[in-house]
């Protein structure tokens, strides 16, 4: 299980060097936050969870301090009961974080339909686009242990039919980002052929619920 006191004084000593103001007020917060959460599966500290993400971040090159803090405090608002509007960050990072956050509308008929919607959306916001993939990528490592066959497949097939797309339509968007949305596409595909075969019936299920919501939703 990663040192969650290694990892904060790791990041904390990289943030201070980069100069990267938001997301040492980040990292201090999404700690606090996530005081004495755990999670599902293995029982190890939540916050273990941000802090990984934020750590491949860094090694991925991402030099971008909003994206960094949004990884940070991606969960607060969804986990922890933590109002955007009072998180200690600039109004760029509470943006991310709201796309961040799934948000039922009264119109959607279905948590699919919901789904199509919020991942589509992802590409209008930078920052929430990287720490979306960046928490698939580490959420999706973890599953094999931790889930049932049915959720990892749901995951799988989700991951290939709507974010995949999402991260190849933005690398037009935001030219600067494309090496790193690259390798995150890479990443993620590769990562979805060597699991899938433990949960393959069901995936076959959910690949085709999450197409056919996804084509009525481009319609």
């Amino acid at each position: 299980m990663p040192n969650v006191d290694k990892m904060y004084t790791y990041l904390r000593g990289y943030l201070v060097g980069a100069g990267m103001t938001e997301s040492i007020k980040a990292l201090q917060y999404a700690r606090k936050a996530h005081e004495g959460q755990i999670r599902k599966g293995d029982g190890s500290p939540y916050v273990i969870h941000p802090l990984s993400m934020a750590c491949y971040a860094v090694a991925l090159g991402v030099k971008d301090d909003n994206i960094i803090a949004t990884i940070l405090l991606h969960d607060v608002v969804e986990d922890c009961d933590k109002q955007v509007e009072y998180l200690p960050v600039n109004d760029t990072i509470k943006r991310a974080v709201k796309y961040m956050t799934i948000t039922t509308f009264d119109t959607d008929t279905s948590k699919i339909e919901t789904k199509c919607r919020y991942f589509n959306e992802l590409l209008d916001c930078r920052e929430a686009l990287i720490c979306k993939a960046l928490d698939r990528y580490n959420n999706l490592a973890d599953m094999p242990v931790h889930f049932t066959t049915d959720g990892l497949a749901k995951n799988i097939a989700e991951t290939e039919v709507l974010l995949l797309p999402v991260l190849k339509k933005a690398k037009e968007k935001y030219a600067d980002l494309a090496d790193i949305l690259f390798v995150l596409r890479i990443n993620l595909t590769t990562l979805c052929e060597a699991v899938k075969p433990q949960c393959y019936g069901e995936w076959t299920k959910w690949n085709c619920i999450y197409k056919r919501e996804d084509t009525k939703s481009d319609g």
